[in-house]
This record gives C-alpha cells, structure tokens and sequence, in this order.
C-alpha cells in the first residue's frame, strides 16, 4: 500500500517564506525498491580501427606499455565511482577464425585490465558484445562488421567459449551479464542481413543453449536497442532467453520518455528481471565527429536529469557513453582525454574533459551499487500551482549512507524546503553543487560548499538551485582527493 505525504508544521512554515518555490520531500522510511545495479560508464577494450562511420567504441585506450597512462586512467575510474561498467569487445579479438581461438592478444589483455580494475574495486560489469566483425561467419554480400552470423551455431559456440574462458579460467566474479550485440534493428546498425535487419531473438535463444550446455549460468540481457523505443509486447518474443533488459537512450529524458521508462522497468519487473539503461547521452546538443556538444555541461545536466528520472522510472543502472573515447569520430563523448584528434595519437598522460567529467562525478561518487532508491515528492506550497520544473531522486546505500540530488534545468533560479522525514538520529549532509561556470574555473574541485545538520526536531533545510544546476545532498564524508564510492 502507498504511503501518503503529510507536511508537519515546521516544513510549512519553512515554505511560507519561499512563496511560489518548492517543496521537496524525501521519506527515509520508505525505500521503494534496491536497484540491480549502479551509475556508471562504457569502456571498450577494442583498439582496431573501424571502416566508414560505425561508432567510437574503438581506439581511445592507452598504449598497454604506458604504465603511467593506465595508472591515472584506473585513478579516475575510481575517483569517479565506476561501479556499472558496460565493457565493449567484439568477436574478431577473440576467434578470429572459425574455432581459433586467441586469448593473449593486444585487445584481449585490454579487456583484462579493464576486468581486473573492476574485480578489484567491486564492480558491476555488463559485458557487450558490439558486433560479430569475421569475415569467416558473415553472411555472403554482407560487410563483416555488421552482418548477423551466417551460423547461429558457430556464433554461439564462440560466445560460450568466451564466457567460459573469462568466467572459468579466468575466474572473474564482476561479471554479472552479457549482452550479444549492440543496438539491433536499424537498417544503419549490426546484426543485417541480405535485406536487412535481422531480428536478435534467435541469436538470444541459441547463446542461452550454448551457455546452459557448458552450464554457465550468466544471465543474458535484451533487446539492446535504441532508442528507447515505446514497448510494444508483441515484438517481445525473446523473454524466456534473458535476465534482463536493456535499452539505449540518446534524446534526453523528459515526462513522455519517463513514461516510457517506467512501462520498461515495470514490465521487465513483473518477470523478476532488471532493466537498464545502457547507454545514456543527449545527440540533442550535436554529435559526429569531433563535434564538442557530448562533453559540455548541457549534455552533463541532461545527463544528471536521465539519472533522476530514470530512477523515478525504476531504472536499475546506467552506462554514460562513455568514460574513454578517442572524440573524433561520433563527437566528443569521453569523460577522460586519452587521444590526441589533431595528431591522430594518443596521449601520453590522461586529462579530464572537465564539463562532462564533473558533471558526472556528482551523480556517481555518492551512489553506491545496490543502493535503495527512496520515495521523494516535489510540491509547490501553493496547492493549485505546480511545482517548478526541478527534478530530485534520493538513494540510500546498503550501509546507510544517504543521497539526495536536485536538478535544475530551467533558466530560472528556484529555492527549494526540503524535508527529511523519518530522521531517527542525527545526520550530518555535506552539500555539492555545479554550475557551468563553476566547472570552467581553473582551480574547480568537486568539494562540499556547505553541511547541514539535520535531526528527529530539525528535519529541514533551504536551498538555493541555480538555473542550469545540479545539487548533491550527501552523507557520504568523502574528501576530494578520495575514491567515489561503489560497494558496500
């Protein structure tokens, strides 16, 4: 049964004076739900360049030799709170002929690396597999990169050998799904045929034969497409192969695509299943090429606004696109620079892409994995006006730690009451708030500007949001040289 919100005295009082603003509520007696995830990003072990315009997920990871490279590369991961990593390859790294199998080559000891930075810090990888990319199981007249496999059979052998040596031998626990191909569908994406598109379900069912044969357990997860297209459960023919589902979303996320959201998350939750957002950003704001729109602060706040929407929605986690990109191929996505695009190279330390990388962090460093997601409302004191058009999602990590995020979108400066409910003790808030100018600046850290002391006869406080603003409400004592967190 739901559960109503009453304001008590002391918070309508507190809102008398902030006339027609808003009234946030946050229940921490009332967790909706415990996410089957995190916030994260992509990070592709690729490295070979890719024909025509297909993507970026390839390229943009250092040198395996430049220690140093990887060294403050893995720093960020982990400054950042990474604990969600969707993690690219495809099958031409490892069975580049037809049951030849090649586990020592460049790519796949990219991917290594890559999985044992996860294993280490605890987190949560979603395995992807792009695209297929052998000419020995393409189908005739189709480019390799994008064909569906010309054997379903030999295709799923491989997936399964793979599974097999990265889970068995490998041993690796982060792991927790795996996904066969990147954004079926479209007469421009993977998985074609001779007249197009083909569907991903049979690949879905004879990858889960495979896996159950060679008794793998990993869930798979489906249908992978873009972009976050309305449900419709006659195309769903595919339930009984996945774990999860999984949709990309690249138009920001206002009330219809939450909408949208929420019929996802609700159906895949009636079948015990998650679903996940697996790629979020905003192609709004201008992609392809070099084009800088992906790393500005616009595409963070629309980024921030997906996350909090996306939790009201019943998201259970989030892949950025993405945390390492070369940025001259399908616009400037990286959160990290890693590549040179005047001189084609790449460079030899890492820097952040400052908008993006900021922009992220105050969504990520206070949200651990599995956290619980808790009931919040926004209200105008008014009660025939509606609220402003701030945004606001809170998370309580499994040890208690407490997040509250506000977002700001509008061009308009709000202020806000908000009221924690159910205080049992004491809470100390450390408060964090971004703005684009705030990020330009030179000497810019992620640093709390205010605490709050909070309690059981004081569950209140005021907060200015300015427009175009992200705000982090936090427990979470974290100093800004220290680790984001991502398990508990």
């Amino acid at each position: 049964m739901g559960r109503s919100f009453v304001l008590g005295p002391a918070l309508l009082m507190f809102a008398a004076a902030l006339a027609d603003e808003a009234i946030v509520r946050v229940d921490l007696g009332q967790a909706e739900r415990r996410m089957a995830g995190g916030i994260g990003a992509s990070w592709h072990a690729i490295r070979k360049d890719l024909p025509g315009p297909r993507g970026s997920a390839w390229g943009a990871n250092p040198p395996l030799d430049n220690a140093a490279a990887w060294q403050q590369l893995q720093h960020h991961a982990a400054w950042l709170g990474l604990d969600w990593l969707r993690v690219e390859l495809d099958q031409r790294m490892y069975e580049p002929e037809a049951g030849q199998f090649d586990w020592d080559n460049e790519e796949m000891r990219t991917l290594y690396r890559i999985l044992d930075w996860a294993e280490t810090q605890r987190a949560d990888v979603f395995l992807q597999q792009m695209w297929n990319h052998v000419a020995w199981n393409a189908i005739a007249g189709v480019d390799p990169l994008r064909s569906a496999p010309k054997s379903m059979a030999a295709f799923a052998d491989g997936l399964a050998t793979l599974a097999d040596h990265l889970l068995n031998t490998r041993r690796y626990t982060c792991i927790k799904w795996l996904c066969i191909n990147n954004e079926p569908g479209h007469e421009w994406s993977w998985w074609q045929g001779k007249d197009g598109p083909v569907p991903i379900t049979e690949g879905l069912a004879v990858a889960r034969a495979a896996f159950d044969h060679r008794g793998i357990t990993l869930p798979l997860s489906g249908p992978d497409w873009t972009d976050l297209p309305a449900l419709n459960p006659r195309q769903i023919d595919f339930d009984r192969f996945v774990g999860a589902y999984d949709l990309h979303s690249y138009q920001g996320m206002d009330a219809t695509r939450q909408q949208v959201a929420a019929e996802w998350a609700k159906w895949a939750h009636d079948r015990g299943k998650p679903f996940f957002l697996s790629e979020i950003g905003d192609m709004r704001v201008g992609w392809q090429g070099s084009h800088p729109g992906p790393s500005s602060f616009k595409a963070a706040l629309s980024v921030a606004e997906t996350v909090v929407r996306g939790l009201a929605a019943g998201v259970d986690a989030f892949s950025r696109y993405s945390f390492v990109n070369r940025g001259d191929l399908d616009g400037q996505w990286q959160l990290v620079r890693t590549w040179d695009p005047e001189k084609k190279r790449h460079l030899k330390e890492v820097a952040i892409e400052p908008a993006a990388y900021y922009g992220f962090a105050i969504l990520t460093r206070f949200a651990a994995k599995h956290s619980e997601v808790l009931k919040t409302e926004i209200r105008s004191p008014a009660r025939r006006r509606q609220p402003p058009g701030i945004l606001t999602a809170a998370l309580r990590s499994p040890k208690g730690q407490l997040t509250l995020w506000l977002v700001n979108p509008t061009d308009a400066e709000h202020k806000a009451a908000v009221e924690l409910s159910a205080v049992a003790a004491p809470i100390k808030l450390f408060r964090y708030q971004l703005t684009e100018a705030a990020v330009r600046g030179a000497a810019f850290k992620l640093a709390p500007s205010k605490e709050l002391a909070l309690s059981q006869d004081a569950p209140t406080f005021a907060e200015t949001l300015p427009p175009h603003s992200i705000t982090a409400v936090t427990t979470w004592p974290l100093a800004p040289a220290d680790p984001g967190a991502i398990a508990e």
